[in-house]
C-alpha cells in the first residue's frame, strides 16, 4: 500500500484532541482516502513544539519510511520562537531538498501558514511569503494557508486561540483535501 508521510508540529499531531488517531486532520484525511477509494496509508509526523530547526533533527528516520507523498507542514513556532524568516525558509528548502533526494518521485505538498496582524510589519515582511516561493521554486503543491476558516475564529479553536477544536480540524482537514485529492488522481493516471 503506498504511504502518505504528514511532516510537522502540533498542528499535524493534534495537540489537544481527545484522540488525536482519529480527529487530527491527518486522522481525517485517511477516512476521506478511504471513502474515495483508499489505496493509501497515513503516517501522522506530528510533533508538538517543533520548530523547522528541531524538525530536522528528526527526519533521517521520517526519509527511512516509505514515502509515496510528503506533506510538509512546519514554521509556526519559529515565528513564535523569534527564529529569523532567513533560516526558516533555509531549513524547510533543506527538508524539501532531502525529501527530493530521498523520494524522488514522491509529489511534496507544503502546507503555507501566515501571520497574525498583530504581528509588526518589520517582522513579519520576511515571513509572508516564504510557502508560495518555496513551491514555486520547488515546483511542488501549496495550501496557501493552512488555517484559512479555523484562524480567528473563538469557537473553533482552544482557549490559546492557536491550536484548532474537532470542529476547526475538519475545516482544516477540507482545505489539505482539496489539494491532495488532485494530487491522488494525478498518481492514478
Amino acid at each position: 500500500m503506498k504511504q502518505i508521510i504528514f511532516f510537522g508540529d502540533s498542528l499535524t499531531q493534534g495537540y489537544g484532541l481527545r484522540n488525536p488517531a482519529t480527529a487530527s486532520f491527518p486522522a481525517l484525511i485517511q477516512k476521506m482516502i478511504n471513502e474515495s477509494g483508499g489505496g493509501f496509508n497515513v503516517v501522522n509526523g506530528g510533533l508538538s513544539g517543533d520548530t523547522t530547526f528541531s524538525a530536522l533533527s528528526r527526519l533521517k528516520p521520517i526519509l527511512a519510511m516509505q514515502t509515496d507523498i510528503f506533506v510538509l507542514e512546519l514554521g509556526a513556532n519559529d515565528l513564535i520562537r523569534g527564529h529569523s524568516a532567513t533560516d526558516v525558509e533555509a531549513n524547510l528548502q533543506h527538508i524539501i531538498d532531502q525529501v527530493k533526494q530521498h523520494h524522488p518521485v514522491a509529489p511534496i505538498l507544503l502546507l503555507g501558514m501566515e501571520l497574525p496582524g498583530w504581528i509588526p510589519g518589520t517582522k513579519a515582511a520576511g515571513y509572508r511569503n516564504i510557502y508560495t516561493r518555496l513551491a514555486a521554486k520547488n515546483n511542488i503543491d501549496l495550501v496557501p494557508f493552512l488555517l484559512d476558516g479555523v484562524a480567528g475564529i473563538p469557537h473553533l479553536n482552544m482557549f490559546d486561540g492557536v491550536h484548532p477544536l474537532a470542529e476547526g480540524y475538519e475545516i482544516i482537514a477540507g482545505n489539505v483535501w482539496n489539494i491532495l485529492k488532485t494530487i491522488l488522481e494525478k498518481m492514478d493516471k
